[in-house]
């Protein structure tokens, strides 16, 4: 009998059996044979999933925002102009990190549950040269997804290194990073990569390595510096072991593993599923009467979704019934909006299965709050698009 309940947050996701044995397997040397070999074969990988054959995988033990510090503190020095395009909470943040390296930043923050206007950012593009421009392609804030190619196409257009914040999208959202001409795709590990937290991922263009190598000032974040981590990586994609901190041994283990599986579904068949799966998720959220929290199904993510409370519920009540009913689910993490919302994670190796049990726990939980709904409608609604 499973004695834990179902997790469906957007993040830390339930992640795969073998994924977590090759990290529960007795630790090696960070140096050894064996390990350069799993070291080499996840950063191959990484380029085939991010689909940037010519890109620079970096792999450092760390969060999300690490990968993001690691973006900015290497491509940022102080008086450069950037244009960060935000829809949520982690697009402001780039804001706040990117000013800390002495940037000027302007920021277009789209309205809460928009996504960007993409005619409002070629008109500034126009009128004033950045160096930099960042996106949240999914924030786990709002479940608001951003246009990436579009995103790629105009920083290509006016000559503007583009910095792709996929942390909830790598893996599950469609990204085609070269062909988009996106110069740096950055996630996290424990989202739809599926490995537990505590990896920062990014693959990085040469033309953003070109500019960080024209740099007139030292990287500022010691940590983060590409001159460490570069001759690193190089080193253990040639089989051999390279030093400058202790890699994250057990994690980058299961990465090559998770790495292998997201590969054998193929890229397209996977984002072919989730595209299914947040198209489900919404059906079941309307059927239930329940509204989101982005303005349209076009531009709502595929990894997550974002309900909202119905009128004369309680989040706190709810949650805490969905979870006696089966599924921890997350509240609201925008602060203007953190207690109209919850979100719903379904990305990764989320199974048909697993998003069926979320639906009926949230079915029931509303029920168990006095929200009046029709038994199974949600899981009828998720289920049509599931397998109809």
């Amino acid at each position: 009998m499973k004695d834990r309940t179902l997790l469906m947050i957007p993040g830390p996701i339930e992640f795969d059996p073998a994924v977590l044995q090759a990290l529960g397997a007795p630790t090696t040397s960070h140096v050894s044979p064996d390990f350069s070999e799993q070291f080499g074969r996840a950063l191959e990988r990484m380029r085939e999933v991010w689909q940037a054959p010519s890109g620079q995988p970096f792999v450092l033990a760390g969060s999300g925002t690490l990968a993001m510090d690691c973006a900015g503190a290497n491509l940022v020095e102080p008086g450069d102009r950037v244009l960060v395009l935000s829809t949520g909470v982690f697009g402001d943040r780039f804001e706040d990190l990117l000013s800390r390296y002495g940037a000027q930043v302007d920021l277009l923050r789209a309205p809460v549950g928009e996504t960007v206007d993409f005619e409002q950012v070629d008109a500034v593009l126009r009128q004033t040269r950045y160096k930099l421009m960042t996106a949240t392609h999914v924030d786990t804030s709002t479940a608001v997804r951003v246009d990436a190619r579009r995103f790629g196409a105009l920083g290509r257009e006016h000559g503007v290194i583009t910095v792709l914040d996929g942390v909830c999208s790598v893996a599950g959202e469609e990204v085609h990073q070269e062909d988009w001409g996106l110069d740096v795709v950055l996630t996290a590990s424990q989202k739809a990569v599926g490995v537990p937290p505590g990896l920062a991922l990014l693959v990085v263009s040469h033309q953003a390595l070109s500019v960080w190598g024209g740099r007139r000032t030292k990287v500022a974040n010691y940590y983060v510096d590409w001159a460490k981590w570069l001759p690193v990586m190089v080193s253990y994609e040639k089989g051999t072991p390279g030093y400058f901190g202790t890699p994250a041994v057990n994690l980058i283990a299961a990465l090559d593993v998770s790495l292998g599986q997201i590969l054998e579904e193929g890229m397209e068949r996977r984002f072919a599923r989730h595209r299914r799966f947040g198209a489900a998720c919404r059906a079941a959220i309307r059927a239930l009467g329940l509204g989101q929290v982005p303005t349209s199904d076009a531009h709502a993510a595929n990894t997550l979704s974002a309900p909202r409370y119905p009128g004369g519920v309680k989040g706190e009540d709810l949650l805490a019934k969905i979870r006696e009913a089966g599924a921890i689910l997350a509240g609201g993490l925008h602060p203007d909006i953190r207690a109209e919302y919850f979100r719903i994670g379904h990305m990764g190796g989320t199974k048909p299965g697993d998003l069926l049990a979320a639906v009926g726990a949230i079915e029931a939980g509303l029920k168990a709050c006095g929200h009046p709904l029709e038994t199974g409608s949600g899981l009828a609604a998720a289920q049509s698009v599931l397998f109809g």
